[in-house]
């Protein structure tokens, strides 16, 4: 069942759903905009070739950059992103990550797979942003990047995986 308006709202009030920045102008008929955060990680470095196996590690590959200036992702080109809010979902919500569609329209994807926030969740939330345009697109820290789709789970859960303490990229 995806949370409407109101009861996005009423989660909030009651606390059991944190946004951290939050304005209520924030949330939509289903959803909630995020912000892009203050940095981001490019690829950059590592070697010619990476292996996917169980040592591939993102980090070896990638460096953070500070989000000061607007970074101009070219065509092809995939970087990380986070949220500026931090996210604290109760045990029985989970969500999706999603693109804007006035930004979708424009060739940027949001998330490259892992569009799922587990319940539980209390961190920020890393963006796996790709430019799927045929031109450059230039983005902006604060700019409301994308959308958090909410649902209830059935049970409850909590995420304690590898970045549940998720506050940077």
């Amino acid at each position: 069942m995806i949370l409407t308006h109101d009861v996005i709202l009423n989660e909030i009030a009651a606390g059991r759903l944190v946004i951290d920045p939050f304005h209520p102008d924030q949330v939509g008929p289903a959803s909630i905009d995020l912000h892009l955060g203050d940095e981001i990680r490019v690829m950059e470095g590592g070697p010619a070739v990476i292996d996917l196996d169980d040592d591939a590690d993102y980090r070896a590959v990638t460096q953070v950059r500070p989000l000061t200036q607007p970074y101009v992702l070219r065509p092809g080109e995939t970087i990380h992103g986070i949220t500026r809010e931090r996210i604290r979902l109760p045990p029985d919500v989970a969500g999706w990550l999603e693109g804007r569609s006035r930004y979708a329209r424009l060739g940027i994807m949001i998330h490259v797979t892992s569009g799922f926030v587990a319940p539980g969740v209390d961190n920020r939330q890393v963006l796996e942003m790709a430019n799927v345009a045929g031109r450059p697109l230039r983005i902006r820290a604060g700019t409301r990047l994308c959308q958090i789709v909410l649902q209830r789970a059935e049970g409850s859960a909590v995420y304690s995986g590898r970045f549940a303490d998720q506050q940077r990229i």
